[in-house]
């Protein structure tokens, strides 16, 4: 059956598909049927069917494997062995190799010989774009091959088509001629297959018909799946990653609701291309990782960071040791039904209480309860800084939005864009400060509430009819969602389901503790839970305490940066960056750090540093701006998928950036907000 013409689908503003379809192409993603897992409630991974990769096995009830890619150029073969063993020194399993050419594919041969040779089986996994005589190649050497089906044998030239079915169809069977001789290699020498389909690399064909959507990453995909399956080759991995950890989760879902309505089971490789570096890297990763781990979806996977490949593997490694030993530690009442559509985005509708709830973005909670003693300098971690010659704060866009000081009292006066949460067994009315009260505490009445907005903690697994009709009548109730059960996020997942089928518009901030866990687990952890729910378009605010080794600002930190993946509130620049491999053009890592230093204060401004014109500008199809290698020395600039200069001299590149952003009316001095310290 040929897809319908993308007239026929309504898309809104984030490229989703709106919810008021009814022919048959759509219904298969429509609200009457929305299973893309096994279970919401019970962890349990979906079982794929096993797929060999030389001595490897993936799917099944096997391990969920971890990989990477090489930065070295493919041709040389001594500095790509040696970082191979350094990957897999690291824990890599399956080490990825970019094949751009004809020769790069040939000299495969010589870093798999130099590997053995050394006592090293790993397998290798060869990276395939714009060349299928390559890929041809490779399936005769590696245990592997990855193709992308944008470009793979299709056109990318950003144009858009228009196709008859018969013109469309025309083109599918060109498709199939030039990809069938893959196939059948990589089933004659038993090569497994990555069908990888990236957001930002969709065909003009599919874009076409499509959109820029996640159902049209899920046909590309599949296009080529059903070429595979009509030669009965069935070694296949499937990927759906963008550099939008939303767009990539809503794919991955669409994805698996797909195979699982057509009898099909294969394994899933899961990332988020150009995650970039740091933490920024590590949070997108987690947020679009973790949101399908939790789920139970996923058999291999990877971190892209802007990094040393060998730096990306603690990281996911730290990612999946939740679910080696994953169950709720208490049971997760079960829905006939879901209230939301998990494969597109709608925020749940809440009343506005003060700053929270309704329209605004999410606020940001800090927990200053374990200080011994409070004063100006308490704040300074949190976006804000006094300046006591001037009495001012200067307030940075990164400044939290309420602290908790449990009993405590302040004698001092805090910004004007702070609020303070207190107990409310001591709360006294004060400018700004709001109680906290436990839910059947403030059913019951028994401490003094205040007139506009009133904190209730709640736990995720308690259900009281009496408490739902109170939040639902009483308009200064904000929820502060709490569990302590192993399987959190599904936990606080289904009280935010009773709270939309009740029709209860109460706003919800969402609060966890990860005791006697470091920063990074912390941070990677945090992403996973608080982010899987934003993403489906749950919550109000984050709030997360600290632990002993944990500083209130690094926290506080980590909530804004996830915020900012799941695109809920914007608060700092984002670098849309490469992890660099065989292709990259230019040293990434240093690269991007100069970027980062002249550019870092332009708010909600989206960069795309992309090391090789694979990369960019398809890959970066969620930037502002764009910063491509296109030769040795030599940087294209682009405006979103616009070229505005070709082939600048790499050592003018930076300057002609920043211009092309003063030019369009991005770019603003770096500065910081300031309040008066007493406000009227």
């Amino acid at each position: 059956m040929v897809p319908l013409p993308r007239s026929e689908f309504k898309f809104n503003k984030r490229g989703f598909v709106d919810g008021a379809q009814t022919n048959s192409v759509y219904n298969c993603y429509s609200s009457m049927n929305k299973e893309y897992c096994v279970s919401l409630w019970d962890y349990e991974r979906w079982e794929t069917r096993k797929v060999a990769i030389g001595k490897l096995v993936l799917g099944g009830d096997e391990p969920i494997r971890v990989q990477s890619m090489t930065t070295t150029d493919t041709m040389d073969t001594e500095a790509t062995v040696a970082e191979s063993i350094r990957m897999i020194q690291a824990g890599c399993e399956l080490v990825r190799i970019t094949a751009p050419s004809k020769k790069d594919a040939e000299n495969l041969r010589n870093i798999r010989d130099a590997l053995h040779a050394k006592g090293y089986d790993m397998p290798l996994v060869a990276d395939i774009h714009f060349t299928p005589n390559a890929a041809e190649i490779a399936a005769q050497i590696v245990e592997k091959v990855r193709v992308n089906p944008g470009n793979y044998a299709d056109k990318k030239k950003f144009e858009v088509l228009e196709y008859t079915d018969e013109t469309y169809l025309a083109e599918l069977e060109r498709i199939r001629e030039r990809f069938t001789p893959l196939v059948l290699l990589c089933k004659e020498h038993g090569t497994a297959m990555r069908i990888g389909t990236n957001h930002g690399s969709l065909s003009d064909r599919i874009l076409s018909r499509y959109g820029d959507t996640p159902r049209g990453m899920v046909e590309s995909a599949m296009e080529f799946l059903r070429i595979c399956r009509d030669h009965d080759f069935h070694d296949i991995v499937l990927s759906m990653k963008a550099s939008n950890p939303q767009v990539m989760v809503f794919a991955y879902r669409l994805l698996v609701h797909e195979m699982r309505a057509q009898s099909m089971n294969y394994p899933l490789h899961l990332g988020v291309t150009e995650a970039g570096e740091a933490e920024d890297g590590r949070i997108k990763s987690a947020v679009g990782i973790g949101t399908l781990l939790e789920d139970g979806l996923g058999d291999t996977i990877r971190v892209s960071l802007t990094e040393a490949p060998e730096a990306e593997i603690p990281v996911a490694r730290q990612l999946l040791a939740r679910y080696e030993r994953r169950k709720s530690s208490r049971p997760i009442p079960s829905m006939d039904s879901i209230p939301i559509d998990p494969f597109s985005y709608k925020r749940r509708p809440t009343r506005a209480v003060k700053n929270i709830g309704g329209s605004q973005f999410p606020v940001v909670c800090a927990d200053l309860s374990d200080r011994s003693q409070l004063s100006p300098a308490s704040l300074f971690p949190l976006g804000y800084q006094y300046a006591p010659a001037l009495d001012k704060w200067n307030i940075g866009d990164q400044a939290c939005d309420y602290i908790f000081i449990g009993e405590k009292a302040i004698d001092f006066e805090i910004p004007g864009t702070l609020g303070v949460i207190q107990e409310a067994s001591i709360w006294q009315e004060r400018p700004r400060t709001y109680p906290i009260h436990d839910a059947q505490h403030y059913a019951e009445g028994k401490f003094p509430t205040h007139s506009a907005l009133n904190f209730v903690r709640v736990q995720a697994h308690e259900y009281r009819d009496t408490w739902f009709d109170q939040w639902s009548q009483d308009s200064t109730v904000v929820l502060v969602l709490q569990s302590d059960n192993a399987h959190a996020m599904p936990e606080m997942r289904r009280f935010m389901f009773e709270l939309i089928d009740r029709g209860i518009e109460v706003p919800v901030i969402f609060f966890r503790v990860y005791p006697s866990l470091g920063e990074e687990e912390s941070r990677l952890y945090a992403s996973t839970d608080f982010g899987a729910l934003l993403i489906d378009g749950l919550g109000d605010g984050l709030w997360m305490v600290p632990q002993v080794d944990v500083h209130v600002g690094f926290i506080n930190a980590t909530l804004f940066g996830i915020l900012q993946a799941t695109r809920m509130r914007m608060s700092k620049t984002e670098y849309i960056s490469c992890p660099s491999c065989g292709r990259t053009l230019f040293d990434l890592q240093e690269t991007t750090a100069k970027i980062r230093a002249r550019t870092d204060h332009l708010k909600g401004v989206k960069i795309g540093i992309m090391g090789c014109i694979v990369n960019g500008p398809g890959e970066m199809a969620d930037a502002d701006y764009g910063y491509v290698g296109t030769g040795p020395g030599k940087i294209t600039l682009y405006k979103e998928k616009e070229v505005v200069k070709r082939n600048i001299p790499a050592e003018h590149a930076l300057d002609e950036l920043i211009q092309l952003i003063r030019d369009h009316g991005d770019w603003v001095e770096p500065s910081i907000r300031t309040t008066e310290a007493n406000p009227s």
